[in-house]
């Protein structure tokens, strides 16, 4: 085995665990053990993402409402269409 080969060698096997380290240390950093999380503010999150998403419903209903100023003006504006077509036809 030449030196070159060597160094080839020696550098994959480190670069190999480097790798390795980083992998687990990673999932480790973005576990959270049960036995240390605070129940009340695992409770209060909970009650935070409830009430986020009730706002969620809200504003969803508001850009899909059908009686927005938009939505009125958009239907009167179909409606003069439809009239006006209606009179070519007669």
């Amino acid at each position: 085995m030449s030196m070159g080969t060597a160094l080839v060698a020696i550098v994959a096997i480190i670069a190999y665990a480097v790798i390795r380290i980083a992998r687990y240390n990673s999932s480790q950093h973005g576990r959270i053990s049960r036995d240390f999380a605070d129940p009340q503010l695992d409770k209060e999150a909970r009650r935070e993402i409830e009430d986020l998403r009730e706002r969620i419903k809200v504003l969803e209903r508001i850009a899909t409402d059908g009686n927005s100023i938009d939505a009125r003006q958009t239907r009167q504006i179909a409606e003069e269409i439809e009239a006006l077509r209606d009179k070519q036809d007669q």
